[in-house]
């Protein structure tokens, strides 16, 4: 959520960045409804002041007639009070729903564009292999070697789902094990967080508005949500609690299962494990100071880039132009491994910096030294989403014989060099 007070300064700034973000907001009827409000509480005020005098004068009252005509009058007050708070109750909602339609606007070194077609690539590591043979895809694999099995788990979920067995699932154990010593050396606080989320914390990271509510999937007889993605418990964790500067940046990694309903990806993907509803993720979020956020934001990159190298797979770094942002975030990076099969890159993290929206909408500050209380600004980043990476390392290090050698990185943590 937007600051009011930058709103009503800087309206043409913010139409613009709700423009190049293709979010239709009214900014004027926003700021009608604001003056509208502030001057019920202005009526509201100068009420609680008349009462509080009226208050007085009974304490001072010569005698009961005198008292009981006050007593009349602070009636009188009452009813206009009610009806005025009442007023305000529905100003209030009015207010809020367009301000939570208001996205985080992009940064001023975000690229203009209306759709993922006019993201830019930035960089490309590492060269594709050359194979001397026709590269299958992760599945047929996945299939043949008894690693991946999706029919028997359309058979018990339906479509976009897949078991993992044998080698597989210890081949994912291996890089949340290889993310963990990578991270936690760098102050990282390992988190397993709860998956399931009121409407308020779900609601406060800023997705709902970013994608239609039927993405999430909702479990209406507890009243809660299954997290779509690991940050939304991450950030939500801290809501409405005053950090301590000396303790920024506080930086977590969590772990855990996400879901997604993936209602507007119809007919693509639907082969094997890439889109799928119900993924592991490794994820990082880090809570600092504004003025820090920028160099976070390239150490959150640099990071993701770092483990990348470190499983050799060649991949690129893409900015996401302002029209494909997510709704919470003022800039983003992709990366994209290289998919063999497909020959073509994927998006397989996405690192994004937040500023205040999240922390607004969430109530998350920090004191200064000086004891000034501020918002922080929030950050996040794909360490590993499980699934996908683990589709890079089968079609980027298959063999003829298909086998799929281990990355090197991987070795320590596993028994075996091959499946």
């Amino acid at each position: 959520m937007l600051d009011i007070k930058f709103i009503r300064e800087n309206p043409r700034e913010v139409k613009n960045g709700c423009q190049k973000k293709q979010v239709d907001v009214d900014i004027d009827r926003l700021l009608k409804i604001d003056k509208k409000k502030r001057k019920i509480q202005m009526d509201l005020e100068k009420m609680l002041a008349e009462k509080n005098q009226a208050n007085k004068k009974i304490i001072g009252a010569k005698n009961k007639k005198e008292k009981q005509g006050i007593i009349l009058k602070m009636k009188e007050v009452d009813k206009r009070s009610d009806a005025i708070k009442e007023k305000l109750k529905k100003t209030d909602n009015d207010f809020g729903e367009l301000m939570r339609q208001i996205p985080c606007l992009p940064l001023e070194d975000v690229l203009s564009g209306k759709s993922e077609a006019d993201n830019i690539v930035l960089k490309k590591i590492g060269k594709p292999k050359k194979f001397n043979f026709k590269p299958l895809d992760h599945l047929d694999i996945g299939e043949k070697l008894g690693i991946i099995d999706v029919k028997r788990a359309v058979k018990i979920s339906g479509t976009r789902f897949g078991f993992l067995e044998k080698k597989a699932v210890l081949l994912e154990f291996a890089l949340i094990n290889f993310v963990l010593d990578e991270l936690v050396g760098k102050g990282f606080t390992p988190v397993v967080p709860p998956i399931l989320l009121k409407e308020k914390m779900a609601m406060g990271t800023g997705y709902f508005e970013s994608v239609s509510r039927e993405e999430a999937y909702f479990m209406p007889k507890d009243d809660l949500y299954l997290a779509g993605t690991s940050e939304q418990p991450l950030i939500a964790m801290r809501a409405d609690e005053i950090l301590e500067e000396r303790d920024l940046p506080k930086r977590y990694l969590g772990i855990s299962t996400c879901f997604r309903r993936e209602a507007g990806s119809y007919g693509k993907d639907t082969k094997g494990i890439f889109r799928v509803h119900q993924f592991d993720k490794l994820e990082m979020v880090s809570f600092c100071k504004p003025e820090n956020s920028k160099d976070e934001y390239m150490f959150l990159l640099d990071i993701e880039e770092k483990l990348m190298q470190a499983l050799e797979i060649p991949y690129r770094v893409v900015q996401v132009c302002a029209g494909d942002l997510g709704f919470p975030a003022a800039s983003t990076y992709d990366i994209e491994a290289w998919m063999p099969s497909q020959k073509q890159y994927r998006e397989t993290h996405s690192c994004s910096n937040c500023v205040d929206f999240q922390a607004r909408r969430l109530n998350i500050r920090y004191k200064s030294k000086t004891g000034k209380i501020n918002y922080v600004h929030i950050l996040n980043g794909t360490a590993f989403a499980i699934g996908r990476i683990l589709i890079a390392i089968i079609e980027n290090y298959q063999e003829k014989d298909g086998t799929i050698k281990i990355p090197k990185v991987l070795e320590k943590y596993l028994r075996f060099k091959s499946i």
